[in-house]
């Protein structure tokens, strides 16, 4: 049984430049300003953590090393928290997908796993890569609190795992921008104990 508790703070990035899209793991957008405001607002003066835990890619890893420096925190950037690859939706709109093609739009959010755009990275594998990632961090996490800022599949696949979901409830888990959910690890395992708020 787990002697120390953990909590683990999950931290979506602000809205990039360029405003809403299918940004995969290829779109390396920075924040746009309203982004970065979205990001300081949500953590406000929150210093507790020992640790900050961040995708490579710049919506997040910008911010988190900004907040490091001013908490006097580590930064570790963890490649396999990127966001998942969509492939030739990369970069689009939802608007603009539906409007060239609705049936493929209206089929991935119907079955996911199985109807990805073309050139998507497959889901399974996404998951995978995702969760062994996060249980390496908990391993080496014993009494700590810590920060992962990433994308919203990200905290999809996480949270779907902690709570015994399939794959394919992912996508029926909201994350906004900026939005923060909080897993605690005691001796009797994980609990969310919250979701998508806008400010700790």
């Amino acid at each position: 049984m787990r002697k120390q508790e953990i909590l683990i703070d999950l931290m979506r990035h602000g809205e990039p430049e360029g405003g809403r899209a299918y940004r995969g793991n290829s779109i390396d957008d920075p924040l746009s300003d309203r982004g970065w405001q979205q990001m300081r607002n949500a953590v406000g003066k929150s210093t507790g953590w020992d640790r900050i835990v961040t995708s490579p890619l710049k919506r997040c890893r910008l911010f988190a090393e900004e907040l490091g420096q001013q908490i006097h925190a580590p930064v570790i950037v963890e490649p396999e928290f990127r966001e998942v690859g969509f492939g030739i939706w990369e970069g689009k709109t939802p608007d603009e997908i539906i409007a060239s093609d609705p049936e493929s739009y209206e089929a991935f959010y119907r079955d996911p796993e199985n109807c990805r755009p073309e050139g998507a990275e497959p889901l399974a594998d996404f998951t995978r890569r995702v969760m062994q990632a996060y249980e390496k961090l908990i391993e080496v996490s014993g009494g700590e609190q810590v920060l992962v800022v990433s994308h919203a599949g990200v905290m999809r696949a996480i949270i779907a795992q902690v709570l015994g979901a399939p794959a394919v409830g992912m996508y029926r888990i909201k994350v906004d921008n900026a939005g923060l959910s909080r897993i605690r690890y005691t001796r009797y395992g994980p609990k969310l104990e919250f979701h998508n708020v806008d400010s700790l």
